[in-house]
């Protein structure tokens, strides 16, 4: 699960890809993954498991509106998931 939250993170956060499909798309994924992120936070919670990834994932799905405040938080999201995702293998 922190493999597939950790990609699309990664995705939104390239500068302009990630804009564009965000923007085109009604800023509908900032939401679907702010839903998703909360519940891979009750999963994490729940298992004892790193929750750092989903928390920043929920600030950047919250104010990933804000240009560049959004990218930065998308990358680091990004970051964490996936390197949560490997220490929990």
């Amino acid at each position: 699960m922190k493999w597939v939250f950790g990609s699309l993170e990664a995705i939104w956060g390239i500068p302009i890809l990630g804009g564009v499909l965000i923007l085109s798309l009604a800023w509908t994924p900032l939401a679907i993954m702010l839903i998703l992120h909360i519940i891979g936070l009750v999963f994490a919670s729940k298992e004892n498991r790193s929750k750092t990834g989903h928390i920043l994932g929920i600030l950047a799905s919250s104010v990933g509106w804000i240009f560049g405040v959004g990218m930065v938080l998308h990358i680091l999201a990004a970051i964490f998931l996936m390197i949560e995702a490997g220490k929990n293998n």
